[in-house]
């Protein structure tokens, strides 16, 4: 069994220098350290690539949280022509799976034509099914196998930054109003890289939700992945206490606003309204001209609340070229199943949850 030093993980039954010709002209194997460049370079210009498809998610990922990564490199005469990251997760609640990716919203096949992309999620399939899991998800932006099963509950918010933030006539009016009553109040904000800081709020605000969190140690090294594309806006009271927090990604000239941290406070301040206009100032002084709100579930609070901003929800397509069982799985806090689990959660104590947290959430991706 051959293991690659940039992990100090598995990439694949076979080893990093597996490889599998597909099609006439294609060839598949693992990415080693040494494709980085290669993998980020085509990332860059392929259509329909998210700021997920970085390749030191893979790094981040398998290190921070014990996944096991198997990330797909197609070529056609030499030359890279696709990509497909995928994580091994395995979880004692839910069995193992093959993602990509966990805790990121869309990171499928990227590749120049259909033959190629679809060679790529061939390989996957014939890898979830040497690896025994119980199914692998892709995350989509857009439709890729649409005969194969797949989960429709998600959607994301991606549009223009709204226009003259300073005087807030880009926003919506009722948006507009709740913003300045915040600043009314003396809310202001600011841009940081506080891990710390950041996990206080966004811990809080899982366990209001009745989820575990992720843990401390991840957001640290998240935010050293990506030591210029990654930042922390956060709001405070006319105190100078912290009521609100959003860590955000920037790729290209979109910004995508995704984890978020927040204290009982905020709701009685619109210090959450207040943070995504921030935000948006922020991230258009950085050169910003596209906002993504972020993924959220249909019939939800924060679905709602994106709609009120005027962004309109666009459908995400989780598809599972390879369900064994036929059944899609809603390993998600909407199942009513999980609704005890939920409601007991929200009442441990922060000690207990920040400890136990990280160790179940590992297994939700």
């Amino acid at each position: 069994m051959v293991r690659e030093g940039f992990t100090g993980v598995r990439d694949s039954l076979d080893g990093p220098n597996f490889r599998r010709p597909h099609v006439a002209g294609i060839e598949i194997r693992v990415a080693s350290a040494t494709d980085a460049s290669a993998w980020d370079a085509f990332a860059a210009g392929a259509e329909g690539a998210t700021f997920f498809h970085r390749f030191a998610w893979k790094a981040l990922l398998s290190n921070a949280l014990g996944y096991e990564p198997h990330y797909l490199c197609a070529f056609a005469d030499g030359r890279l022509c696709g990509i497909l990251p995928l994580m091994h997760v395995r979880s004692p609640l839910f069995g193992a799976t093959l993602t990509s990716l966990p805790f990121c919203s869309y990171a499928g096949a990227l590749a120049i034509d259909d033959v190629t992309r679809d060679a790529l999620i061939a390989e996957a399939v014939r890898l979830g099914t040497r690896l025994g899991v119980r199914h692998v998800e892709l995350r989509n932006t857009l439709p890729q196998q649409p005969h194969v099963p797949r989960q429709d509950l998600y959607f994301t918010f991606r549009a223009p930054i709204p226009a003259d933030l300073e005087s807030m006539k880009g926003i919506p009016q009722k948006r507009r109003n709740v913003v300045r009553r915040a600043v009314s109040m003396g809310l202001r904000s600011e841009v940081g890289r506080d891990a710390d800081r950041f996990f206080e709020l966004y811990a809080e605000n899982a366990r209001a939700h009745g989820t575990p969190a992720l843990g401390r140690r991840f957001f640290g090294m998240l935010l050293d992945a990506f030591p210029q594309d990654a930042d922390v806006v956060y709001v405070m009271d006319a105190k100078g206490r912290d009521l609100s927090a959003i860590l955000n990604f920037y790729h290209q000239a979109e910004v995508l606003a995704y984890f978020a941290g927040e204290n009982a406070s905020a709701r009685e301040t619109n210090a959450n309204d207040f943070k995504y206009w921030s935000l948006m100032k922020h991230a258009s002084s950085r050169g910003c001209t596209q906002f993504d709100f972020g993924r959220s579930k249909a019939g939800t609070g924060s679905f709602q609340f994106k709609r009120l901003w005027g962004f309109e929800p666009q459908q995400l397509h989780y598809e599972f070229p390879y369900l064994p069982s036929g059944v899609v799985p809603q390993n998600n806090p909407m199942n009513p199943k999980y609704r005890l689990a939920i409601e007991t959660w929200r009442k441990l104590p922060r000690f207990v949850v920040d400890r136990v947290g990280p160790i179940l959430v590992t297994g939700l991706g």
